[in-house]
Protein backbone atom coordinates (compact mmCIF):
# COMPACT_ATOMS: atom_id res chain seq x y z
CA UNK A 1 0.00 0.00 0.00
CA UNK A 2 1.38 3.40 -0.97
CA UNK A 3 1.91 6.11 1.62
CA UNK A 4 -0.82 8.77 1.21
CA UNK A 5 0.18 11.41 3.77
CA UNK A 6 0.28 14.21 1.17
CA UNK A 7 -3.30 13.67 -0.02
CA UNK A 8 -4.55 15.66 2.97
CA UNK A 9 -1.81 18.29 2.82
CA UNK A 10 -0.49 18.57 -0.79
CA UNK A 11 1.32 21.85 -0.04
CA UNK A 12 3.69 19.97 2.26
CA UNK A 13 4.88 17.65 -0.50
CA UNK A 14 8.60 18.28 -1.27
CA UNK A 15 9.33 19.71 -4.69
CA UNK A 16 10.59 17.12 -7.13
CA UNK A 17 13.96 17.78 -8.68
CA UNK A 18 16.08 15.75 -11.05
CA UNK A 19 18.89 13.65 -9.63
CA UNK A 20 21.38 16.00 -11.29
CA UNK A 21 19.61 19.04 -9.77
CA UNK A 22 18.00 20.22 -12.99
CA UNK A 23 14.80 22.23 -13.05
CA UNK A 24 13.79 20.60 -16.32
CA UNK A 25 14.67 19.50 -19.82
CA UNK A 26 14.14 21.07 -23.23
CA UNK A 27 13.07 18.65 -25.94
CA UNK A 28 12.55 19.08 -29.67
CA UNK A 29 10.10 16.21 -30.02
CA UNK A 30 8.07 13.47 -28.35
CA UNK A 31 7.06 9.86 -28.80
CA UNK A 32 3.66 9.12 -30.30
CA UNK A 33 3.09 5.43 -29.76
CA UNK A 34 6.38 3.84 -30.79
CA UNK A 35 7.32 6.55 -33.26
CA UNK A 36 9.23 9.78 -32.63
CA UNK A 37 7.56 13.03 -33.65
CA UNK A 38 9.48 16.26 -34.14
CA UNK A 39 7.86 19.48 -32.98
CA UNK A 40 8.01 23.03 -34.41
CA UNK A 41 8.26 24.52 -30.91
CA UNK A 42 10.08 23.65 -27.73
CA UNK A 43 8.69 21.03 -25.38
CA UNK A 44 9.80 21.40 -21.77
CA UNK A 45 9.45 18.70 -19.10
CA UNK A 46 9.87 19.21 -15.37
CA UNK A 47 9.37 17.43 -12.07
CA UNK A 48 8.01 20.48 -10.28
CA UNK A 49 4.62 21.68 -11.58
CA UNK A 50 5.56 25.23 -10.58
CA UNK A 51 8.50 25.09 -12.99
CA UNK A 52 6.17 23.96 -15.78
CA UNK A 53 3.80 26.84 -14.95
CA UNK A 54 6.65 29.37 -15.03
CA UNK A 55 7.86 28.04 -18.39
CA UNK A 56 4.33 28.28 -19.80
CA UNK A 57 4.10 31.92 -18.72
CA UNK A 58 7.37 32.71 -20.47
CA UNK A 59 7.05 30.59 -23.60
CA UNK A 60 3.34 29.88 -24.01
CA UNK A 61 1.53 26.59 -23.83
CA UNK A 62 -0.39 24.81 -21.10
CA UNK A 63 1.18 22.57 -18.43
CA UNK A 64 -0.03 18.97 -18.43
CA UNK A 65 1.08 15.60 -17.10
CA UNK A 66 2.50 12.94 -19.36
CA UNK A 67 3.27 9.28 -18.87
CA UNK A 68 6.93 8.68 -18.08
CA UNK A 69 9.09 6.50 -15.87
CA UNK A 70 11.27 9.53 -15.06
CA UNK A 71 10.80 12.35 -12.59
CA UNK A 72 9.80 14.93 -15.19
CA UNK A 73 6.11 14.03 -15.37
CA UNK A 74 5.00 17.62 -16.11
CA UNK A 75 5.30 18.91 -19.67
CA UNK A 76 4.65 22.09 -21.61
CA UNK A 77 4.47 22.09 -25.38
CA UNK A 78 5.30 25.75 -25.76
CA UNK A 79 4.40 28.12 -28.56
CA UNK A 80 8.01 29.32 -28.88
CA UNK A 81 10.65 28.01 -31.26
CA UNK A 82 13.35 30.21 -29.74
CA UNK A 83 14.37 31.22 -26.23
CA UNK A 84 17.12 33.36 -24.71
CA UNK A 85 19.36 31.38 -22.38
CA UNK A 86 22.36 31.94 -20.13
CA UNK A 87 25.28 29.53 -20.62
CA UNK A 88 28.05 29.30 -18.03
CA UNK A 89 30.97 29.03 -20.41
CA UNK A 90 32.30 26.21 -22.54
CA UNK A 91 32.08 23.70 -19.67
CA UNK A 92 28.27 23.77 -20.00
CA UNK A 93 28.48 22.22 -23.48
CA UNK A 94 29.63 18.64 -23.99
CA UNK A 95 29.59 16.37 -27.03
CA UNK A 96 30.50 12.76 -27.70
CA UNK A 97 29.27 9.71 -29.64
CA UNK A 98 27.16 6.94 -28.12
CA UNK A 99 25.54 3.68 -29.18
CA UNK A 100 23.14 1.98 -26.78
CA UNK A 101 22.24 -1.70 -26.76
CA UNK A 102 19.79 -3.79 -24.76
CA UNK A 103 22.30 -4.17 -21.95
CA UNK A 104 23.33 -0.51 -21.86
CA UNK A 105 26.05 1.59 -23.44
CA UNK A 106 28.08 -0.49 -25.89
CA UNK A 107 30.04 2.22 -27.71
CA UNK A 108 31.22 5.57 -26.40
CA UNK A 109 33.82 7.69 -28.14
CA UNK A 110 34.87 11.18 -29.17
CA UNK A 111 34.88 10.22 -32.84
CA UNK A 112 38.49 9.01 -32.81
CA UNK A 113 39.23 7.39 -29.44
CA UNK A 114 37.12 5.24 -27.13
CA UNK A 115 35.74 6.74 -23.91
CA UNK A 116 34.69 3.41 -22.42
CA UNK A 117 36.52 2.47 -19.22
CA UNK A 118 37.77 -0.86 -20.56
CA UNK A 119 39.55 0.58 -23.62
CA UNK A 120 39.75 4.32 -23.01
CA UNK A 121 42.16 6.04 -25.37
CA UNK A 122 42.20 3.21 -27.89
CA UNK A 123 41.04 3.82 -31.51
CA UNK A 124 37.24 3.65 -31.50
CA UNK A 125 36.95 2.04 -34.94
CA UNK A 126 34.45 4.53 -36.35
CA UNK A 127 34.64 5.28 -40.09
CA UNK A 128 36.76 8.25 -41.13
CA UNK A 129 34.18 9.75 -43.48
CA UNK A 130 31.15 11.59 -42.12
CA UNK A 131 28.89 9.97 -44.71
CA UNK A 132 29.90 6.51 -43.52
CA UNK A 133 29.43 7.49 -39.86
CA UNK A 134 25.87 8.61 -40.57
CA UNK A 135 25.11 5.48 -42.58
CA UNK A 136 26.26 3.16 -39.78
CA UNK A 137 24.32 5.15 -37.18
CA UNK A 138 21.17 4.98 -39.30
CA UNK A 139 21.51 1.19 -39.45
CA UNK A 140 22.03 1.00 -35.71
CA UNK A 141 25.59 -0.25 -36.13
CA UNK A 142 27.40 2.92 -35.15
CA UNK A 143 27.11 5.69 -32.55
CA UNK A 144 25.07 8.87 -32.84
CA UNK A 145 26.09 12.33 -31.68
CA UNK A 146 25.26 13.11 -28.07
CA UNK A 147 25.33 16.88 -27.52
CA UNK A 148 24.40 18.23 -24.09
CA UNK A 149 23.84 21.86 -23.13
CA UNK A 150 23.09 23.09 -19.59
CA UNK A 151 21.69 26.59 -19.23
CA UNK A 152 19.37 28.97 -17.39
CA UNK A 153 16.49 30.96 -18.84
CA UNK A 154 17.47 34.59 -19.36
CA UNK A 155 13.97 35.79 -18.46
CA UNK A 156 13.80 33.72 -15.26
CA UNK A 157 17.38 33.10 -14.17
CA UNK A 158 16.48 31.88 -10.68
CA UNK A 159 14.11 29.19 -11.98
CA UNK A 160 17.08 26.83 -12.17
CA UNK A 161 19.18 24.97 -14.69
CA UNK A 162 17.79 23.17 -17.71
CA UNK A 163 19.33 20.62 -20.06
CA UNK A 164 18.96 20.13 -23.79
CA UNK A 165 20.24 16.85 -25.22
CA UNK A 166 20.43 16.31 -28.97
CA UNK A 167 21.41 13.59 -31.42
CA UNK A 168 21.31 16.04 -34.33
CA UNK A 169 24.17 15.61 -36.79
CA UNK A 170 23.68 19.22 -37.91
CA UNK A 171 24.31 20.45 -34.38
CA UNK A 172 27.24 18.06 -33.88
CA UNK A 173 28.89 19.39 -37.03
CA UNK A 174 29.08 22.94 -35.57
CA UNK A 175 29.80 22.14 -31.90
CA UNK A 176 33.42 23.23 -32.35
CA UNK A 177 32.23 26.63 -33.58
CA UNK A 178 29.94 27.07 -30.57
CA UNK A 179 32.79 26.06 -28.25
CA UNK A 180 35.00 28.71 -29.85
CA UNK A 181 32.29 31.35 -29.39
CA UNK A 182 31.83 30.39 -25.73
CA UNK A 183 35.59 30.37 -25.10
CA UNK A 184 35.83 33.92 -26.44
CA UNK A 185 34.10 35.20 -23.29
CA UNK A 186 34.86 34.92 -19.59
CA UNK A 187 31.97 33.63 -17.52
CA UNK A 188 28.33 33.44 -18.47
CA UNK A 189 27.02 34.45 -21.88
CA UNK A 190 23.64 35.29 -23.32
CA UNK A 191 22.68 32.97 -26.18
CA UNK A 192 19.66 31.92 -28.17
CA UNK A 193 18.47 28.33 -28.36
CA UNK A 194 16.17 27.81 -31.32
CA UNK A 195 14.57 25.29 -33.64
CA UNK A 196 15.35 26.53 -37.13
CA UNK A 197 13.17 25.46 -40.04
CA UNK A 198 15.09 23.88 -42.93
CA UNK A 199 13.33 23.34 -46.26
CA UNK A 200 14.70 22.03 -49.55
CA UNK A 201 13.83 19.93 -52.58
CA UNK A 202 15.86 16.81 -53.35
CA UNK A 203 17.26 16.00 -56.77
CA UNK A 204 14.41 13.52 -57.11
CA UNK A 205 11.92 16.35 -56.66
CA UNK A 206 10.83 15.46 -53.11
CA UNK A 207 10.16 18.35 -50.74
CA UNK A 208 11.85 17.97 -47.38
CA UNK A 209 11.43 20.04 -44.24
CA UNK A 210 12.68 19.62 -40.69
CA UNK A 211 13.76 21.61 -37.65
CA UNK A 212 17.37 21.72 -36.55
CA UNK A 213 18.54 22.94 -33.12
CA UNK A 214 20.70 26.08 -33.26
CA UNK A 215 22.78 27.56 -30.44
CA UNK A 216 23.92 31.13 -31.08
CA UNK A 217 26.19 32.97 -28.64
CA UNK A 218 25.19 36.65 -28.45
CA UNK A 219 27.14 38.58 -25.79
CA UNK A 220 28.47 38.42 -22.22
CA UNK A 221 25.65 38.02 -19.68
CA UNK A 222 27.21 40.73 -17.51
CA UNK A 223 26.56 43.30 -20.22
CA UNK A 224 23.23 41.82 -21.31
CA UNK A 225 21.66 42.39 -17.88
CA UNK A 226 22.09 46.13 -18.42
CA UNK A 227 20.23 46.09 -21.73
CA UNK A 228 16.77 47.59 -22.09
CA UNK A 229 13.97 45.07 -21.51
CA UNK A 230 12.78 45.53 -25.08
CA UNK A 231 16.18 44.89 -26.67
CA UNK A 232 15.97 42.57 -29.66
CA UNK A 233 18.86 40.15 -30.23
Amino acid sequence: MALRIFETDPAAKPKQRFADDLAGRFRSGRMVGNRPESLPTWRVTAGDPKVAEAVAQLMGGTPAEWETSGEDHNEVITTSDSVLVVIDGVKALTADMKLWGRSGLIHHCDGVESLLDEDRGEPCGCPALMEDRKAQAKLGRGPQPNVNLVFRLAEDYELGKFRFQSTSWKLAEVVHEIENDLSAHDGEVLASLSLELVEFTTKAGRDVSYRKPVIKVLKPWSSAVADDAHTEY
